[in-house]
């Protein structure tokens, strides 16, 4: 297997795309240990995107990039801002319950960023704030949405793990609101410290006239976990309707979309979900190749070897993913980590949901983390600062991001305990 992880790491160091390194890799094991090429990477490559669940991805991208550009993101920053922005710090709570809002709509970190962080910072700028705050908030909160159904790396996971993805979508939903309470705390704290002031009076009427605004995009979450949970449809069939709904919003409604801009829409919904794809089928092909050499069984009797305390188990999954994740991207280490984990976490009685839970959350916090964390990038790019500063104004929110950590690792129920709820309802 040394052969496998050598040439994994040799084509990543020369800069090659993860999905291209991880064929090459797994075509460069096949050829020198057992000489067969390329109809059995193909064929296991195809086999491994040869799934139904996994046309959510595209459709959810879609409806995150057409919420973007439609005009639903500055309905939903002033709705929050009327809803939270009365408290100390005003803005950093708007910054996190603006997250919350957006991660029903596009269950992506990057998505978030890209979406509401430019109009976050700008106003955060405009009201005094400083740079390390307004940029670090940003940065932190949105790992909320990954969290927060919909979620691409849940949907990642629940094909890999062939668990439920409606159970995985609700699994997150406590653990997202908690952290997104975690650092309102960490703000308000920050906030006394550094004097920053409400940005907005409480007002009823503000909150109502607002939230009419911001009805529409609003229902997203409701239209896709509601027919989820209700058997109207099936995850796949949500993203499509909540494509659908986007489309009509923008266009019907708001009026805010032009035809350009949906065609430029698209080819990036076409680019990002290729790139993604291209990732799940050479992991396939390098799982594969995990699983035929038993690498799961070596690493379960080693674990076991060591210890059976599922906590320490889980906080030695906390320091390998956190590491991978710094150099991997989420969606390779998803499908190349799970079937190797998994059957150690099953081994030794860990929930399979509450694991996804507390692995994806680990995996996010890589977004965050240099040398390839994708989030610091883009924020860097959005606030036109530096990644060295994004990755230090991060620190800031440290805390709130380790008691998150500690209590997913403590705490099962708080993945399990609405799944399991609602399953016996």
């Amino acid at each position: 297997m040394s052969i496998l992880f050598v040439s994994l790491i040799v084509l990543l160091v020369l800069g090659l795309p993860v999905g291209f390194a991880l064929v090459g890799a797994s075509m460069s094991y096949l050829l020198l240990t057992e000489g067969l090429g390329t109809p059995q990477v193909l064929f296991r490559m195809i086999n491994g995107v040869d799934s139904f669940t996994l046309l959510a991805i595209p459709f959810f991208i879609l409806a995150g990039s057409v919420m973007n550009v439609g005009g639903v993101t500055e309905r939903i920053f002033a709705f929050a801002n009327s809803l939270v922005g009365w408290m100390k710090g005003g803005l950093g709570h708007v910054n996190v319950a603006a997250s919350v809002i957006f991660s029903g709509m596009s269950g992506a970190a990057v998505a978030d960023v890209g979406g509401l962080g430019a109009i976050e910072i700008k106003a955060m700028r405009e009201a005094g704030y400083d740079d390390d705050f307004s940029i670090g908030i940003t940065g932190a909160s949105s790992i909320i949405g990954p969290l927060i159904p919909p979620s691409l790396p849940l949907i990642i996971y629940g094909v890999v793990a062939s668990e439920s993805i409606g159970r995985l979508f609700l699994a997150g939903i406590v653990p997202g609101v908690m952290l997104a309470a975690l650092m309102s705390l960490t703000i308000y704290v920050v906030a006394r410290r550094r004097n920053y002031q409400p940005s907005t009076p409480f007002d009823v009427k503000l909150v109502f006239s607002t939230g009419r605004k911001a009805l529409f995009p609003l229902l997203t979450p409701v239209i896709i976990i509601g027919g989820i949970m209700t058997g109207v449809f099936t995850p796949t069939e949500a993203a499509v309707a909540a494509s659908a709904y986007a489309i009509l919003l923008s266009t019907l409604v708001f009026r805010s979309m032009r035809f350009a801009d949906f065609i430029r829409i698209s080819r990036e919904t076409a680019s990002t979900t290729s790139s993604i794809l291209i990732i799940v089928a050479g992991s396939a092909i390098f799982s594969w190749l995990l699983t035929a050499n038993n690498v799961g069984e070596l690493v379960n009797n080693l674990v076991t070897g060591i210890t059976e305390s599922p906590w320490v188990f889980l906080l030695l999954v906390a320091g390998v993913t956190l590491i991978v994740g710094c150099f991997l991207d989420m969606i390779a280490a998803i499908t190349i980590l799970v079937p190797i984990l998994l059957p150690t976490a099953n081994s030794l009685g860990i929930d399979p949901i509450h694991f996804g839970i507390f692995f994806m959350f680990n995996l996010m916090l890589g977004l965050l983390t240099p040398p390839v964390g994708m989030v610091i990038f883009v924020l860097a790019k959005v606030a036109n600062v530096t990644p060295a500063f994004v990755s230090r104004s991060l620190l800031l929110f440290a805390l709130p991001l380790i008691l998150a950590l500690l209590a997913l690792l403590f705490f099962p129920a708080l993945s399990t305990a609405l799944p399991d709820f609602l399953k016996g309802a």
